[in-house]
Formats: structure tokens, C-alpha cells, sequence
């Protein structure tokens, strides 16, 4: 939900023509150039090496985004044929009752 979030507001940015600002870390003032998989979170280079975060599994942030749009892609294609069938249903349905 966090990287939909981020990703709705860089594009809306974008679309705007605005400069879309970096996001930096609030602890080191760092840009966010690293995706922990296990926190599911935009860290730091310096967050990254923290005891905090050394054991877990990271993505560069670009990799992380592609992915994240990948599955969000799938269960909204997923979603979509959900529906279709759905209204397929409703319409039986209302030809049914009249």
C-alpha cells in the first residue's frame, strides 16, 4: 500500500509537469534508494547496513517498484474479470426477474 501511495504521487507529479521531490530518510537525511522486502519499506544506505535491517532482503528501489507494479497489475486484471462476471450474474438476474 505504502509503494502504490509513493507511486500515485510520483506520477502525479509527473503528469503535472511538477519536479517530483526525492523522499529522504527523517533519521539521516539520506535518500531512500533501497527497498526492505521484510519491512516492506524505503530505507537508506545507512539504515541498510543498521542492525535493524542487515539480516533482511532488500531491492534497489526501481527494482522494488517493478515488481510491486507487476503484482498490483495481475490482481487489478484479476479484479476487472471479477467484475465482469459479476455484472454477467446481475444481468442474468435482471433478465430473469422481468
Amino acid at each position: 500500500a505504502r509503494v502504490l501511495e509513493i507511486a500515485k504521487r510520483l506520477s502525479l507529479q509527473a503528469a503535472r509537469g511538477e519536479t517530483v521531490e526525492e523522499e529522504g530518510c527523517e533519521r539521516h537525511r539520506e535518500p531512500l534508494k533501497v527497498f526492505c522486502k521484510d519491512d516492506e519499506a524505503f530505507i537508506c544506505v545507512i539504515c541498510r547496513e543498521s542492525r535493524a535491517h542487515r539480516a533482511h532482503t532488500m531491492l534497489p528501489v526501481q527494482d522494488a517498484v517493478q515488481e510491486y507494479k507487476g503484482q498490483i497489475q495481475a490482481h487489478l486484471q484479476a479484479l476487472k474479470e471479477d467484475r465482469d462476471k459479476l455484472l454477467g450474474f446481475r444481468e442474468v438476474e435482471m433478465r430473469r426477474s422481468w
